[in-house]
């Protein structure tokens, strides 16, 4: 694994456990057979291309979060 380019990862996706489900997905789908999102160098390890596709912004993550539980009317009361 390329220390820079995990550095360089970082600065993109600072929430660590994030970053690793990114980069492992990720890895999982290159070598399942898809295509890089940029050049690979020579003897470039599918993990270093993942990495590099994040700390050049090809690949980011986003986090949904649900909606917050709002009462049921019948459960409110009016004053």
């Amino acid at each position: 694994m390329n220390t820079t380019l995990l550095q360089q990862a970082r600065e993109r996706i600072n929430n660590i456990p994030l970053l690793i489900n990114v980069v492992s997905r990720r890895v999982r789908q290159l070598n399942g057979g898809q295509r890089p999102l940029l050049k690979p160098e020579r003897d470039m390890s599918n993990m270093d291309v993942a990495l590099a596709e994040v700390a050049e912004g090809k690949l980011t993550a986003e986090i949904a979060f649900a909606p917050s539980v709002k009462p049921e009317a019948d459960n409110l009361i009016q004053l």
